[in-house]
């Protein structure tokens, strides 16, 4: 995309509708996935994976875009994604150990 020191306002305006119905699209196409798999994969702890992972995606996405995460310095976004990646682990290794919780 150009920089927007080179466009109209119009053309700013349009640019900045374009982008925003385009992630409006790509969380949308998540979400339909993410309902798609409710109903088609079975209870367990796959699907609870899945799931956890997709909502982290989506998450990433909305800071990367909405908060501009995307445009900052590669330090700080390192900063950010490497501790929530610890906690997708921890996440993870939580629903996999909580469901020994039933067994004997």
């Amino acid at each position: 995309m150009a920089h927007s020191e080179n466009l109209t306002p119009e053309q700013a305006h349009k640019a900045t509708v374009k982008r925003i119905w385009t992630v409006t699209a790509i969380l949308a196409g998540i979400t339909i996935i993410e309902f798609a798999l409710a109903f088609l994969m079975n209870p367990g702890m796959a699907r609870n994976m899945i799931f956890v992972i997709m909502t982290f995606i989506k998450a990433f996405y909305i800071v990367a875009e909405f908060m501009h995460l995307r445009h900052e310095v590669k330090a700080l976004i390192w900063s950010i994604v490497l501790p929530c990646a610890f906690v997708v682990w921890l996440v993870i290794a939580l629903l996999t150990e909580g469901s020994f919780i039933f067994m004997k």
